[in-house]
């Protein structure tokens, strides 16, 4: 599978990624080191990518705007990285790409909640109805 890593990422958890034989790059690889969170799901969506992070915010992005990425929200902490790493592992067997890249996935030590999402093409912020009068 392909990902990208925003950078709240673990350098472990991108070692154990690759170690795992999927492609991974960093944010920081992309130049997008200081990019806000739109830009970085418009990039993993242009590049076929499922994004990875540890960012809750995503969720809003991907259910509110209407973003066509796949979002693993990695709720780890260095004391529950194992835990998380084989859930991680788990459901990288369960499911396929193509159902991971229409997906918000929740991984926490020992489960997780996946939440498929209709992707939105040229995603946009909602807008503001006009007030009359």
């Amino acid at each position: 599978m392909r990902f990208l890593t925003d950078q709240d990422v673990y350098a472990i958890t991108i070692r154990f990624l690759s170690g795992l034989g999927h492609d991974v790059v960093t944010a920081a690889q992309l130049g997008l080191a200081q990019a806000d969170d739109l830009e970085l799901l418009r990039m993993a969506q242009d590049q076929g990518r499922i994004f990875v992070t540890r960012d809750r915010d995503f969720g809003g992005l991907v259910f509110v705007l209407g973003s066509g990425a796949g979002v693993i929200y990695l709720r780890i902490l260095p004391s529950t990285q194992n835990a998380v790493h084989a859930e991680l592992e788990r459901i990288l067997t369960l499911y396929d790409e193509q159902e991971l890249q229409g997906s918000f996935v929740v991984i926490e030590p020992g489960r997780h909640r996946i939440r498929r999402h209709a992707p939105n093409q040229g995603s946009q912020a909602p807008r503001t109805p006009k007030r009359s009068g």
